[in-house]
């Protein structure tokens, strides 16, 4: 179902002086608002500060015309080369497919046809079979296929005789099933086989649409006899087929379908495509991939170079539609504003993008409209493409996530879950919890991004005396862990106010802008496991999977790493020794608990809740790490260990009891030079910054450390 308004940016950030676009969908009536404001705080829930949006309309305020622009899912690989190639007199056409969704109505293996005359071929995989269809011609061989099995199809055309034949033979037969054939006939008239059109592979050309009747499944080594035959397992880290026949018809893919996938030859002996790439031969199509819209631009914005760095949104309205599509303004190149740098966690608000949870029942949707928080859910708008958290149609995970296209979970107020004892923010409305309390607490800062960092460096870093994180900053490249870990070990801060931090590895690709790529390979905590043999990105050639599975856990950056994940419930933590003594007590200067602290938040109730960090020294945590309190009161039936930490019903691989790993150790580290880390453990700990109006324990500590680590020379605000 298509939004009645929405849209996407063309890029994450943008420097002061440069320009974004802006691509919107309108259905009206009318032309549609855009102005300008800065995102201060994302929260609806009225028992806080609620949603503040500063106005910015005298920089940017206009009206456009009204415009629908749909999004088109479906992966397949197209060749526009083809168009200009004719066809051999007698046709004949093979591919190796693997299906997952056989039983589910046509899909199209290989085509080149015209969609409203029929002229041309396409090969189709159908619940009888596998069918030829030349014009009003069809032919079928009347056996169905098993998923997720290997198979050869076939099928040829002859038009001087009119003759039609179509076949199917597993590579691997299966008992007392009968899944293997051929058919043929005659066609009553001449056969219409050439159309000076493209050749789609995974799909064929639609009416309305750029494809239809989009493939389910892998596709190896499809082939035309006498005109192409193209090589998957080649350019594997681009979004380009080649052909290794006489005419060159090189392709491209169309929406991302995934790419290092096991091939019909794969045995198990070697696991990384990039030693055995004809072993991974294969392409896996889906019916719901999407890539990039591919919307027109709406209007761009020229940044003001005076224009202060943070989190924007271009704020639409028409009639009584609203979104607000939100960018980060960074300071002009060399010229910083602040000594803290906010680091945004866009890499994790991509990975997570249009998250259908499948909660999105009657009681949230009156909860959204009597919080006039955001409208659209991906429950029902999944039109826009899918998040690495969800499965494919076919019960495959999703690998590829993309900016290019409506985020509708990247929105300032959207609610993610119906939380009764707080807001049940994730992600960018989440981190409005932070940017909220800076803003209360008069402290300014500059915004950098995962993308900036990936791309520019420690470099990025190097002139703010603090870095400090958002409340999940989970995916990471090797690049923004190298800055990070440059930063602090040449003299930098870091702030890491979250938990499950630094936990996964992701790749890009310059060669499919817009994308990034995870790999859920071996352990932890996830919603869907990649296959056996394919654990390497395609887009870098790099192992996926946990940075702890290369040897990077999270606790040699920030002292902490995962250990626990519970429901979205928050609690309290309890004050060690460490924190009163002379050389960590000015971390809890003002901080009227004694012992339990924190059990409160616009996040699950609590400030350690979710999902939980801890000291592990085996994992990498250095020696002088001090813990200055741990969480307590976490419920087993809420919570459980992740999956990397246990050995069996009860054993654990660091020897402790499962109920002992279950807990969130907010940590101090010094660090040479100057540097130092503070870490606090837990998802939910910015939500309870906004409490009691943001005059708390957990507000006076982050400000004390953060009052400390900056170089601020500040005195409490409140």
């Amino acid at each position: 179902m298509t939004a009645p308004l929405t849209g996407y940016a063309n890029r994450v950030s943008v420097r002061a002086g440069k320009t974004i676009s802006f691509k919107v969908s309108s259905h009206g009536p009318g032309p549609f608002n855009a102005a300008l404001v800065r995102i201060i705080c994302g929260d609806p829930n009225p028992a806080g500060r609620g949603t503040t949006l500063e106005d910015h309309s005298e920089q940017f305020d206009g009206r456009f015309p009204s415009k629908v622009q749909h999004a088109c899912p479906g992966s397949y690989a197209i060749v526009e080369g083809a168009a200009s190639v004719a066809l051999p007199q007698a046709l004949s056409v093979e591919a190796l497919i693997w299906p997952t969704l056989p039983g589910d109505g046509p899909q199209t293996v290989i085509s080149r046809r015209d969609g409203k005359t029929g002229a041309g071929f396409a090969l189709v995989l159908t619940p009888e079979g596998m069918q030829l269809e030349i014009g009003h011609d069809r032919v079928v061989v009347g056996k169905g296929l098993r998923p997720h099995t290997w198979y050869r199809v076939w099928a040829s055309a002859d038009g001087s005789t009119g003759m039609l034949r179509v076949g199917q033979q597993p590579l691997k037969r299966a008992f007392a099933v009968e899944d293997e054939g051929d058919a043929s006939l005659t066609a009553a008239t001449p056969l219409a086989i050439e159309a000076a059109l493209p050749i789609l592979i995974g799909a064929e050309a639609g009416g309305d649409r750029p494809a239809q009747r989009c493939f389910n499944g892998k596709i190896e080594a499809p082939s035309i006899a006498g005109l192409a035959a193209w090589d998957f397992s080649r350019r594997m880290e681009s979004m380009e087929i080649e052909d290794t026949g006489p005419n060159g018809l090189h392709g491209k893919l169309v929406n991302l379908p995934t790419r290092a996938m096991k091939g019909a030859a794969w045995t198990g002996a070697e696991r990384d495509w990039k030693r055995a790439p004809h072993h991974y031969g294969a392409i896996h199509f889906h019916d719901d991939d999407l890539h990039d819209c591919g919307w027109e631009d709406s209007f761009s914005f020229t940044v003001p170079k005076d224009l202060k760095s943070g989190v924007y949104g271009m704020q639409l309205t028409c009639g009584q539609n609203r979104d607000i599509i939100p960018f980060f303004v960074r300071p002009e190149l060399g010229k910083p504003t602040a000594k803290v740098v906010y680091l945004v966690s866009t890499f994790t608000y991509q990975v997570y993008t249009n998250f259908a949870r499948g909660l999105f029942d009657d009681a949230f949707r009156q909860r959204v409209a009597d919080w006039k928080a955001a409208p659209n859910n991906p429950d029902d708008h999944k039109d826009y493409g899918l998040s690495t958290y969800n499965h494919h149609r076919d019960g495959s995970g999703v690998a590829y996530s993309s900016r290019l296209r409506p985020q509708l979970t990247w929105r300032p107020n959207f609610l993610a879950i119906f939380d009764t004892k707080g807001s049940g923010l994730r992600h960018l409305p989440a981190d409005s919890h932070l940017t909220s309390w800076l803003d209360r607490m008069g402290i300014d800062f500059d915004v950098i991004t995962d993308h900036d960092l990936d791309r520019e460096g420690v470099a990025l870093l190097e002139p703010y005396k603090v870095v400090l994180t958002g409340a999940h900053p989970e995916y990471h490249t090797a690049n923004t862990l190298d800055a990070l870990q440059s930063y602090i070990d040449t003299g930098g801060r870091l702030m890491y106010l979250g938990g499950n931090g630094f936990y996964w590895r992701v790749a890009l690709s310059e060669k499919v802008p817009g994308a990034i790529e995870v790999r859920r390979t071996e352990g932890g905590i996830r919603t869907w496991a990649a296959e056996p043999g394919e654990y390497y990105h395609a887009f870098d050639g790099n192992y996926g999977g946990l940075w702890r599975r290369s040897d990077r856990p999270p606790q040699i950056l920030c002292g902490i790493g995962f250990t626990s994940q519970g429901t979205f419930v928050g609690d309290s933590y309890r004050r060690a020794a460490a924190s009163r003594d002379n050389h960590h007590a000015w971390i809890f200067e003002g901080v009227k608990a004694d012992a339990l602290f924190g059990g409160y938040g616009f996040s699950g109730g609590g400030a350690a809740g979710f999902e939980l960090d801890r000291l592990d020294h085996r994992l990498g945590s250095p020696l002088n790490a001090v813990v200055l309190a741990s969480s307590e009161g976490h419920d087993r039936k809420n919570f459980v260990v992740v999956h990397e930490e246990r050995l069996g019903f009860d054993t654990t691989i660091p020897g402790e009891t499962l109920e002992q790993l279950i807990r969130a150790d907010m940590t101090y580290i010094e660090k040479p030079m100057g540097g130092a880390v503070f870490s606090t453990g837990s998802i939910t700990y910015c939500g309870a910054l906004p409490a009691q109006n943001f005059d708390n324990d957990v507000s006076r500590l982050t400000f004390n450390v953060l009052n400390r680590f900056g170089e601020l020379n500040r005195t409490w605000p409140l």
